[in-house]
């Protein structure tokens, strides 16, 4: 093989791989209800957080969409780190909350990272009717 043809392969692998990253982000998930908020409410609202995370990089991507409230969402956050029941102080915020659906990005740090994958996130809507949270789900693998 010729040291062109040998570089271009090289090369051609060392693209593939750099590209490769995204296309290996982990697909997480959270379904969001009222009886999953501490403590539960008894909002009709749903909703469902699409999450991809990119272990590499550390970027969090998500689509979040809602339904049902008690009236216009006035934030969102990733909470963490807690189990299913437990409450935590908010670790990322998701601005845009008043479009639907909130679409957003993130990068974290090494501690919040390690949390979102021992399954220690959770994303609530708030309303002004329930400013602790209306609804809320776990983020899942």
């Amino acid at each position: 093989m010729s040291k062109t043809r040998i570089a271009l392969v090289t090369l051609a692998l060392g693209a593939s791989v750099a590209f490769a990253g995204s296309a290996f982000a982990e697909k997480m998930k959270a379904t969001l209800d009222g009886k999953s908020e501490n403590p539960p409410t008894t909002s009709a609202g749903k909703g469902e957080a699409d999450i991809d995370y990119d272990a590499a990089t550390k970027k969090l991507t998500w689509k979040l969409t809602y339904s049902g409230l008690t009236g216009p969402a006035t934030a969102a956050h990733f909470h963490g780190p807690a189990e299913v029941g437990k409450n935590a102080g908010v670790a990322v915020a998701i601005p845009g909350v008043t479009s639907n659906p909130v679409e957003g990005s993130a990068t974290l740090t090494d501690a919040q990272a390690a949390d979102l994958e021992a399954g220690k996130y959770y994303v609530n809507i708030h309303t002004a009717a329930n400013p602790g949270g209306e609804i809320r789900g776990q983020v899942t693998k």
